[in-house]
C-alpha cells in the first residue's frame, strides 16, 4: 500500500487566516497572535516528515497546537499582565484595507465579525483561561467539545461546563442590542458634540452609569483609572478638547467591526476609541492610547 503524501507547503499555509484569527480571540493582541502561529508552525516542521504523513487532518492538528499555545500564554504571568501600566485593552483592529490588492499585514487576515467586537473582548479578559478557549473554539469556531476537551485538558463534559460558564457571563456582561446603523449616528453624534464642546450634547448621548477606560502602558499620558458616570466623563472630555493640538483630527473609523473614532495628529494615528452601546446612549468607552497597539492604524490608513 502506498505511504500517503505529507500536506504540502499551501496546504499548511492555507491555515493561517484561521490560526490568527483564533489566536487573537484568544489572547487580544495581533502580535500575540502571530508569535503563535508562528510557533505552531515551527512545530509542525520539526516533526520528521514520517510523523506528518501520520497525521489525517492537518488542519486540526494545527488548531490544537495553536490552542495549546494561547493556553498557556494566557495562563503565564506575562500575559495576566501583573506589569502592566494602567488598565489592559485588547489590540483594536482597523478595517482591513489592501493596497493594490495584496498585503501580508496580519491584521488583515482576521475576519471582522462580532466576535471581535471590543465589548466580547472585554468580557473574555474577564474569564478564566480554560473558559476563554472553550468558548471561543466552540461558539466561533464550532469544535465538539471532544476535540475541544484535548485542548483545554478536561473532558468533553467538563468542556461544556466552561462554555456554558463563559456565555453566562457573557450575558450578564454585555448592554443590549443597539441596531448597527443607530451605533454609527450616535458615534457621528459624539464626534460632533464632543468638537462642539457641547457638554450638554454629549449627556444626553452616554447613559448615566456610563465608564470610560484607557489604555497607554505607561506609554503616553493618559488616565489611569476608569471614569466613571456621564457627568465625569463629559467634563473630562471637553477638557481634553481644550488641550487638543491643533493638528489633532478626529475621523469615523471602524474599530473591530463597530463604529468608532480615531484620533491623528499628522496622519498618524495616537488614539482610538471604541464604544459598546446601551439602547441609544454610549454605556462604555474603550480608549487605546498605546502606541504599540496602534501600529496597524498608520500603515492601513484609509484614504
Amino acid at each position: 500500500m502506498p505511504t500517503p503524501a505529507a500536506p504540502g507547503t499551501s496546504a499548511i499555509l492555507s491555515e493561517r487566516r484561521q490560526l490568527v484569527n483564533l489566536a487573537y480571540r484568544l489572547l487580544g493582541s495581533l502580535a500575540e497572535a502571530e508569535d503563535v502561529v508562528q510557533e505552531t508552525y515551527a512545530r509542525w516542521y520539526a516533526q520528521p516528515r514520517e510523523q506528518q504523513e501520520t497525521i489525517e487532518n492537518p488542519g486540526a492538528w494545527l488548531t490544537t497546537v495553536a490552542g495549546r499555545v494561547c493556553l498557556n500564554l494566557l495562563n503565564s504571568a506575562r500575559v495576566r499582565r501583573e506589569t502592566y501600566v494602567g488598565d489592559w485593552l485588547p489590540e483594536p483592529l482597523p478595517e482591513p484595507c489592501r493596497p493594490h490588492g495584496s498585503t501580508t499585514d496580519p491584521a488583515d487576515r482576521v475576519t471582522l465579525d462580532e466576535s471581535v467586537d471590543m465589548a466580547l473582548l472585554v468580557i473574555l479578559e474577564s474569564m478564566t483561561p480554560a473558559e476563554r478557549v472553550a468558548f471561543v473554539l466552540h461558539d466561533v469556531f464550532r469544535y465538539s467539545f471532544a476535540e475541544i476537551a484535548q485542548i483545554v485538558g478536561r473532558t468533553p463534559a467538563a468542556s461544556r461546563q466552561l462554555a456554558s460558564s463563559a456565555r453566562r457571563r457573557i450575558r450578564a456582561a454585555r448592554p443590549s442590542t443597539t441596531p448597527p446603523a443607530q451605533r454609527a449616528i450616535i458615534v457621528k453624534d459624539f464626534r460632533q458634540a464632543w468638537e462642539a464642546k457641547d457638554i450638554k450634547a454629549l449627556l444626553g448621548l452616554l447613559d448615566p452609569n456610563a465608564t470610560a477606560t484607557a489604555d497607554s502602558g505607561g506609554l503616553v499620558t493618559s488616565f489611569l483609572h476608569p471614569i466613571e458616570g456621564r457627568e465625569q466623563i463629559a467634563r473630562a472630555w471637553i477638557e481634553l478638547t481644550r488641550r487638543k493640538p491643533d493638528n489633532m483630527t478626529f475621523r469615523e473609523r471602524t474599530v473591530n467591526g463597530q463604529p468608532g473614532l480615531v484620533a491623528e495628529q499628522d496622519g498618524i494615528a495616537v488614539t482610538v476609541f471604541a464604544f459598546a452601546f446601551t439602547d441609544d446612549r454610549i454605556k462604555h468607552i474603550w480608549v487605546v492610547r498605546n502606541p504599540e497597539k496602534l501600529r496597524h492604524w498608520t500603515t492601513d490608513q484609509v484614504t
